[in-house]
C-alpha cells in the first residue's frame, strides 16, 4: 500500500442522495419576449404587437416577416396581452341544459375541436333544464367571453334576444327570430318516423313528451301530428316527462293504458326508460308495442331490443355553430349579414324496437 496517498472514503447511498439534492437547479431558458422579436426583425415592438394581435393593421409583407421571425425564435404571445391588443378574450361559452345527457357529447366534441382549431378556448355551463339558471350563466360569463353557443335553450325568445344584445349568440336545436341558429330538420325527420310506422300497419301512435320548455320537443310533436294527419293516423300526446330514463319509467306506464300500437318518445333516454318499464311488465317489443326515440345517442343500439331512432349530426352541428359564432364575433359592430338559420338533415335509423302492429288488445303477462 502507498502510505503517502490519502484514501477517499466510499460514497454511501445517503451521501449520493445528498449530493444530488444539493446540485444547483438548472435554469430554465428565458422566454422570448416581444422586444427580442422586434430586434431580430428590425421593427418596433409595437409593430410586432400589431402583427400578432391585430394583423389587419399591418402591411402584409411586414406581417409575414415578423411572424416568420417570431416562429423561428419560438415566441409565444401572452394570452393576456393578446386579449388587451384585440379587445377579445378568445373564449367561447357553450351552455346546455344537461351535461350528463349523452346526446350533447357530440355537440361538445365538435364545438371543442373547432374552437381549438380557430384559436379559442371553450368553457361549458349546464343549466340543469332551467331557463333561469341558463340566464344566470349568461349574466356571469358575458363579461369574460366573446360569444355564446346555446344548445337546446330553455330561455324565452325575449331572453335569447337580450343575450344576443350582450354578446354574439348562435343557437343549436332552437330557432329565435333575428338570432343565428343550427337545428335538425324535424319536419322531415318526423315524417320519416310516421311513414315507417305506417308501412308496418300502425294506425295509432302515442307521443311521450319531454320538457314543456323544449323548442325541439314542440317541433317534434307538431311534425308527428301533421304527418299522422296526412296518413289518416291517430296521434296523441302524454306528458310532459323529464327527458331521462326515470321519466321513461313513468311514460311507459302511460303507454300501457293507451290503445296505441306504437310509442314515440321525446328522446332516446325516455325511450330507453319506456323499454325497461315495458319489459318489467311483460310487454314484448316490438310484438306488443313498437318504440321509437330521437337523437341516436351512444348506447341506443345496445338496448334490448336495439332502439329505432331519428339521428342528427350533432358533432357537425357543434363545428358549424362555432364557425358561425367566430364569424359573428369578428364582424361584431360591422354591417354583418342577416342571421343564418341552418337546418341540418336527419336520418331514421331502423332497428328491432319497431315491427308489425299488433291486431288485438294489449295483454299484460
Amino acid at each position: 500500500m502507498d502510505v503517502g496517498k490519502t484514501l477517499e472514503p466510499p460514497v454511501t447511498g445517503w451521501q449520493t442522495f445528498a449530493i444530488i439534492c444539493h446540485m444547483p437547479p438548472r435554469r430554465r431558458p428565458r422566454a422570448v419576449t416581444i422586444t427580442d422579436v422586434a430586434q431580430a426583425a428590425g421593427v418596433a415592438p409595437s409593430t410586432v404587437s400589431r402583427a400578432v394581435t391585430r394583423p389587419d393593421r399591418v402591411n402584409a409583407v411586414t406581417r409575414e416577416h415578423v411572424l416568420a421571425v417570431a416562429n423561428r425564435l419560438g415566441y409565444r404571445p401572452s394570452p393576456v396581452a393578446r386579449a388587451l391588443g384585440s379587445g377579445r378574450t378568445w373564449t367561447l361559452a357553450l351552455v346546455l341544459p344537461d351535461i350528463t345527457n349523452p346526446y350533447f357529447a357530440g355537440v361538445i366534441r365538435g364545438a371543442e375541436r373547432q374552437a381549438a382549431a380557430t384559436g379559442h378556448v371553450l368553457v361549458i355551463g349546464s343549466s340543469e333544464e332551467s331557463g333561469r339558471a341558463e340566464w344566470r350563466i349568461v349574466e356571469k360569463l358575458a363579461g369574460s367571453v366573446d360569444g355564446f353557443l346555446i344548445v337546446s335553450s330553455r330561455m324565452s325568445d325575449q331572453r335569447i334576444v337580450q343575450t344576443a344584445g350582450l354578446r354574439p349568440v348562435v343557437l343549436v336545436n332552437r330557432q329565435t327570430p333575428g338570432v343565428t341558429s343550427v337545428s335538425p330538420d324535424q319536419a322531415s325527420g318526423t315524417r320519416q318516423i310516421i311513414e315507417h310506422l305506417a308501412s308496418l300497419g300502425h294506425r295509432e301512435v302515442l307521443f311521450i313528451a319531454g320538457p314543456p320548455e323544449s323548442w325541439l320537443g314542440a317541433r317534434r310533436w307538431a311534425g308527428i301530428s301533421a304527418a299522422a294527419k296526412k296518413r289518416r293516423m291517430t296521434a296523441r300526446r302524454v306528458g310532459p316527462f323529464p327527458p331521462s330514463i326515470e321519466g321513461g319509467f313513468v311514460g311507459g306506464e302511460a303507454a300501457l293504458s293507451d290503445t296505441a300500437t306504437a310509442v314515440i318518445a321525446h328522446n332516446d333516454l325516455l325511450a330507453i326508460g319506456v323499454l325497461m318499464r315495458l319489459a318489467s311488465r311483460g310487454v314484448r317489443v316490438p310484438e306488443d308495442l313498437s318504440v321509437v326515440g330521437f337523437d341516436n345517442i351512444f348506447g341506443s343500439d345496445w338496448c334490448d331490443p336495439p332502439l329505432t331512432t331519428l339521428g342528427d349530426r350533432t358533432e357537425q352541428a357543434g363545428r358549424s355553430a362555432v364557425d358561425l359564432l367566430v364569424s359573428l364575433v369578428e364582424d361584431h359592430g360591422d354591417d354583418a349579414e342577416p342571421p343564418a338559420e341552418i337546418v341540418a338533415p336527419t336520418e331514421l335509423v331502423i332497428r328491432r324496437s319497431t315491427g308489425r302492429a299488433r291486431t288485438g288488445k294489449l295483454v299484460l303477462r
